[in-house]
């Protein structure tokens, strides 16, 4: 099947490539040392997950907020999808095991997204990022406010910033 690679990708619809920089923007952010250090969050390929799940978590928030955010908000999830795809074989998952397991963290970016979002309308994001990116084993109280913090500023930051700045791979 491996050798048919190249057909299914002529097949495949192209993505939007001017969501690109953003999403390399989105996944430099997530993989900033402060997140794993002063955030305790695990340095492990679920905490690293975990951590560009919340940061395009955010961003996908500013994107639903304009009628002209549903197109590279639909776009992200895709170059989201090709990464977890990509980054799950290069593990070494085969064919059979990849489509479920990017399935299941499709299914885990949407549930996060949704808890991201009543936590900020409710103001629970600690009690969000304990279930959702440190999966219930909560660190210091200080890491938490660390990433809360962080992901407030990010949120706060994105409100007042175009989709076309975005759309070029600026985040504040």
């Amino acid at each position: 099947m491996r050798g048919l690679d190249w057909l299914k990708r002529l097949w495949r619809p192209r993505r939007d490539e001017a969501t690109i920089p953003l999403y390399r923007a989105i996944v430099t952010r997530a993989r900033a040392e402060h997140w794993y250090v002063a955030g305790a969050v695990p340095d492990t390929v679920d905490g690293r997950f975990d951590a560009i799940a919340a940061v395009l978590s955010i961003v996908l928030l500013r994107l639903e907020r304009e009628p002209e955010g549903a197109a590279p908000a639909t776009a992200l999830a895709e170059h989201f999808v090709d990464d977890m795809d990509a980054q799950l074989r290069q593990i070494g998952f085969g064919d059979m095991v990849v489509g479920k397991q990017v399935g299941r963290m499709m299914a885990a970016l949407g549930g996060r997204l949704g808890a991201y979002r009543d936590a900020f309308a409710d103001g629970s994001l600690e009690d969000a990022l304990i279930r959702n990116l440190y999966r219930d084993d909560a660190p210091s109280a200080s890491a938490v406010e660390h990433v809360a913090t962080e992901l407030r500023c990010l949120h706060d930051d994105l409100s007042t910033r175009p989709i076309a700045t975005l759309l070029s791979g600026e985040l504040p």
